[in-house]
């Protein structure tokens, strides 16, 4: 059979660039077609193979993401209740976030098909026994469940360790790896440098800088670790900001002889979400779940529109449910691994931002690491001014948020509907280091439309 594109002669990067050129009638064409992002990286208006230097080193996986459900444990019976139910209509993983140790961890899993759904869990305490008791279930029965520890973390977003009777957090870590050998029990949140405004460029590098500090500290590391990390809207960046991370982390990992992949839990970001026009929160959070699929997440736990300002209830969760049930069941997301990949554009994007990252985490490396710039208050700075940056394109209308700074609705009243403070919420306390704080775009315009309803 006769190929029809053998009547054709192939066109070079050059030719088409005369004619694009030709096209503008004078208007310049760096100036017209080209734009930086807010990690410096050129954003042409074509790819082609002239300049294309290879397909990345990264093994993505869309038919793999399993669709999360996230559940705050105060009520046992709610909460174990609640997850059976998630299961039930279409969850395929559960992340408890848990208080205290007290918690009874046989009630909270009763009746729950172990062997076919991964859970995880986030808890806000360091406890070796209670660790200890969930690697006895993973091995019992034969459950894979992530316990996401993250003492860099703790410090990062509350200005303080965890409080154990070890002489450190890593102490603890490490007789939790000497005492467990069915749970994996490290993770990274990598959500709050998203959360706080940091750029994709340091996301990436702070992310692994933070990783590298457990693969520096914590003896028999055999297990994945768990990166939980936010996306946003910018679609492809936000693919390749995925990959990239995946490249690298591999990259790093290989020197400590760690050959397993990490593991990418990932969440839409909360930084542009907004209290007014609140069923935009959809469309953003479908985009952004998409990214997060093309881009090899194992696991979404997806954001319910009202996440801002309700309490978790029954219809916020089954329509963010819903979304990812869709782009699985009836978009065929699943059904295609390595999508993205041979992208012209989104190679170039993945190959940029993991050459940008690896250059900042070599510099954070030789300034004395993660922790020592963490405590310094240099990773907190760095992050404030990128967020400064973006704040300032969103208060003049450059970086746009439909029905928030782009076509408001007037009407929206929002002041009866808030059963949740959506702010950032001020709690004096001591702490070793300045936290970094979690702040939405639109949290300023909010609160002058709030005081402005009748």
């Amino acid at each position: 059979m006769k190929n029809l594109f053998d009547d054709f002669s192939p066109i070079s990067s050059k030719q088409w660039k005369q004619k694009i050129q030709f096209e503008l009638n004078g208007a310049d064409y760096n100036e017209t077609l080209i734009w930086n992002s807010p990690e410096d990286i050129q954003v042409k208006p074509f790819y082609h193979k002239d300049e294309f230097s290879g397909v990345s080193n990264v093994n993505t996986k869309a038919s793999e993401f399993r669709i999360c459900q996230n559940i705050f444990v105060q009520d046992l019976e709610k909460s174990n209740i609640r997850a059976i139910d998630s299961i039930n209509r279409g969850a395929e993983s559960i992340r408890f976030t848990i208080e205290n140790e007290t918690i009874d961890i046989a009630k909270l899993l009763k009746n729950l098909p172990l062997e076919k759904v991964t859970l995880y869990f986030n808890l806000n305490f360091l406890s070796i026994d209670f660790v200890k008791k969930l690697d006895a279930i993973a091995q019992e029965k034969e459950a894979t469940i992530f316990c996401n520890l993250d003492p860099i973390g703790q410090l990062a977003k509350e200005g303080n360790w965890f409080t154990t009777q070890e002489k450190n957090n890593f102490e603890t870590l490490n007789s939790i790896s000497q005492a467990t050998t069915h749970v994996s029990f490290i993770s990274i949140n990598a959500c709050l440098y998203q959360n706080a405004g940091a750029n994709m460029v340091q996301q990436i590098a702070y992310s692994l800088a933070h990783a590298n500090e457990y693969l520096n500290r914590i003896s028999n590391l055999n297990k994945p670790i768990v990166f939980e990390i936010s996306v946003g809207t910018n679609y492809f960046f936000e693919i390749a900001k995925l990959r990239a991370l995946r490249l690298l982390f591999n990259l790093i990992a290989k020197e400590y002889d760690h050959n397993l992949d990490c593991h990418l839990l990932v969440s839409p970001t909360k930084r542009n979400k907004t209290l007014y026009d609140y069923n935009v929160n959809m469309l953003r959070t479908i985009t952004e779940c998409m990214s997060a699929i093309l881009g090899g997440a194992n696991a979404i736990a997806y954001l319910p529109y009202d996440a801002m300002y309700h309490k978790d209830n029954e219809f916020g969760d089954r329509i963010a449910r819903n979304q990812l049930l869709i782009l699985k069941h009836e978009s065929y997301f699943d059904r295609v691994n390595n999508p993205a990949d041979g992208s012209y554009y989104i190679e170039s994007l993945t190959n940029q931002l993991a050459e940008k990252a690896l250059t900042l985490f070599k510099d954070i490396e030789a300034n004395g690491g993660f922790l020592k710039q963490l405590s310094e208050g240099i990773i907190k700075r760095k992050i404030q001014e990128s967020a400064d940056k973006e704040q300032e394109l969103f208060d003049t209308g450059t970086e746009i948020l439909l029905g928030t700074n782009k076509y408001p609705n007037k009407k929206d009243r929002m002041k009866d509907e808030l059963e949740l403070f959506p702010f950032v919420k001020i709690k004096p306390r001591k702490t070793l280091i300045t936290p970094i704080i979690e702040k939405r775009l639109a949290e300023k315009t909010e609160q002058d439309r709030l005081k402005e309803e009748n």
